[in-house]
């Protein structure tokens, strides 16, 4: 894989806010502004398009990968508290936390890290260990799980070192995960159960350095972006690299806002915004 420039994006990454220690889970919200992370501070933050920064949340138990569900609710990753919880947003602000997953077989998760929901309302999250030590982790895997509406947590995919970010095809037929200590994407059809089938590598990140895939998110046009270790790697439906979005901070995690085309992406200390010649796919909101 040579490693040049991607011919998806306009202009210069624009550093829209910084001083943070490290930020992650970023989410456009139809409010009109952006959440996202900062995992050691324990705080949700609120971004504006015009750059004016506040905190949302305090404490988040140290929420990381943050989404929407179809309802417009908040669902978040949260490492303190071992859990995926939910949120109502209510005229823009914090309706208060509760939990939508904290537990699997009778032991409580490792350490949800990203999260997913398909336009039915499954909800998908990644479940690695870190932040914990090895005598806490009660799970034996590090495992992908699926929530179906008013359910309990169900296992779909185990075979993971650290299973990070992930996301949706368009059409939902397959399913994007990546494995950070592995170096690499892999792909999943999807039953309509919400059952995963057929696993198969789509991308190997260890070419030309080791890489280890983050959050990422796909375009409507099905072309893929991953956050790694050189900036976001942008991938075709087919699998080829469409090139690199260089970044002046090893990204964490994306989402678009705005308009569609204003890609947010967090970068250890910043948040950084970049133009995109395709429109992204946001989450389904019915309201």
């Amino acid at each position: 894989m040579e490693m040049h420039n991607s011919d998806l994006y306009i202009g210069e990454p624009e550093r829209i806010a910084t001083g943070f220690q490290f930020v992650e889970g970023p989410v456009w919200l139809p409010d009109g502004f952006l959440l996202f992370s900062d995992i050691p501070a324990s705080r949700i933050y609120k971004l504006t398009p015009e750059g004016a920064v506040s905190v949302w949340r305090e404490p988040s138990n140290h929420s990381n990968g943050l989404t929407l569900d179809r309802q417009g609710r908040l669902l978040a990753c949260e490492h303190g508290s071992r859990r995926v919880s939910v949120a109502d947003i209510v005229d823009g602000q914090d309706g208060g936390a509760r939990p939508l997953a904290a537990m699997y077989g009778g032991k409580r998760l490792n350490s949800p890290n990203d999260i997913v929901v398909r336009s039915d309302g499954l909800v998908y999250f990644t479940d690695p260990p870190y932040g914990i030590e090895p005598d806490q982790q009660e799970q034996p895997v590090n495992a992908v799980y699926c929530v179906r509406p008013g359910g309990e947590p169900v296992l779909v995919a185990k075979d993971f070192n650290r299973p990070n970010g992930l996301v949706f095809a368009p059409d939902e037929a397959v399913l994007y995960i990546g494995d950070s200590r592995a170096f690499r994407v892999q792909v999943y059809d999807v039953a309509a159960d919400g059952a995963l089938h057929n696993s198969r590598l789509f991308a190997d990140a260890s070419y030309p350095e080791p890489g280890s895939p983050d959050g990422m998110k796909v375009d409507v046009e099905g072309n893929l972006y991953v956050c790694n270790a050189l900036g976001v790697w942008t991938f075709a439906p087919d699998a080829t690299f469409r090139g690199l979005i260089p970044l002046p901070e090893t990204p964490a995690n994306c989402a678009w806002g705005d308009d569609g085309r204003s890609f947010y992406v967090t970068a250890r200390t910043s948040v950084y915004r970049i133009r995109t010649r395709i429109a992204g796919r946001p989450p389904v909101v019915e309201r």
